[in-house]
């Protein structure tokens, strides 16, 4: 019998299973539909920090998970066998102007304290980076704190490492063992549950479309421009995403919008004019009412958790998510951040 059961088979979900697995405990984890089967079955995968400046409790929760990563992924692979697409090599984006150039320095200031010496912010030439998109100012920002996954293959990697842990992943509709502890982390279908059962809403859904283009920059850093992730992965393909669309009558369709953004794409990276484009993808991301992740207690449900929100970061949060929240399910040590609190949404 379980001793605890993870309902939602997403990165936060997958993640938190993981955790509590390789800590002893028995997990046993219920999805739907399929592994990934919402938007952590993606394929963009961007672990970027937010900007080092005006410091709060998120941001420096993202910078720990971050730092975690690399240990983190490691782990998943070498116990489940399969690779998840890891690697922490950086980001370059371009600085449109003087204004933007004068901020990207005090910027990279601020990171010397506050990335505690684990990762750097540069302003460089671009002529020095052996890929960078154009910049109007010949200049880019270099991070190394940025990292990339493959979300699909990182879904399935943790997957992997949970059966290895003796933990369980079933198919479809099916009931919490009795007396196990409960994690719902049921993305945005999660957050429309609590939506209806409270007065205000709780957060929605927000579809992403993104592409996949064959085009090998696997040992490059990521690239940001005009507002999209450039991400090359291990395995020689580029993603390019994605859009952001409150409003939409289908959670998995492609349609123009990706179009769109395949010709942004090629304007903002011209080395991308020619590459073919292998498939596109289209899935909903939780958001959360404070757009900060959604984590602990269930208000009103004891032996019930919630692991939900994470707009955009939930994969380079994953792994402090994982860790804060078994260490509340497994020895109840609550260390969870206020603003990330599911009362912090009320």
């Amino acid at each position: 019998m379980a001793d605890i059961t993870v309902f939602g088979a997403g990165a936060f979900g997958l993640s938190v299973a993981f955790e509590c697995a390789r800590r002893g405990a028995k997990v046993r984890v219920i999805e739907r539909r399929a592994v990934g089967a919402g938007s952590s079955g993606g394929i963009v995968g961007a672990l970027a920090p937010h900007t080092p400046e005006n410091w709060n409790p998120k941001k420096a929760f993202q910078f720990d998970s971050l730092i975690m990563a690399a240990d983190f992924w490691a782990a998943v692979e070498r116990i489940g066998g399969e690779t998840a697409g890891y690697a922490r090599s950086g980001r370059v984006q371009p600085i449109a102007d003087e204004h933007a150039l004068t901020l990207a320095m005090e910027r990279a200031e601020n990171a010397r304290t506050l990335w505690q010496g684990l990762a750097e912010w540069h302003v460089v030439d671009a002529a020095d980076m052996d890929w960078a998109p154009p910049s109007p100012t010949g200049k880019v920002i270099h991070d190394t704190l940025s990292a990339r996954l493959y979300p699909a293959r990182a879904c399935a990697a943790l997957a992997a490492a949970i059966r290895a842990l003796g933990g369980e992943i079933v198919i479809g509709d099916h009931d919490a063992a009795p007396g196990s502890a409960v994690v719902w982390a049921t993305g945005y279908e999660g957050l429309e549950h609590l939506s209806a059962n409270h007065t205000r809403s709780m957060g929605a859904g927000v579809k992403g479309q993104a592409a996949l283009l064959a085009f090998d920059r696997r040992d490059m850093p990521q690239l940001f421009a005009d507002t999209l992730h450039f991400i090359p992965h291990y395995d020689g393909t580029l993603a390019i995403g994605s859009t952001s669309e409150r409003e939409f009558t289908d959670p998995t369709g492609n349609d123009a919008l990706v179009e769109d953004l395949i010709a942004r794409a090629r304007a903002a990276v011209p080395d991308l004019r020619d590459a073919k484009v292998i498939r596109t993808w289209a899935g909903v991301r939780p958001r959360a009412r404070s757009r900060a992740p959604m984590i602990g207690p269930y208000p009103g449900k004891p032996g019930q958790f919630i692991a939900n929100g994470g707009f955009k970061i939930g994969f380079g949060m994953a792994p402090k998510v994982a860790a804060v929240m078994a260490d509340l399910i497994l020895n109840d040590n609550d260390t969870i951040p206020d603003p990330f609190r599911v009362e912090a949404n009320f």
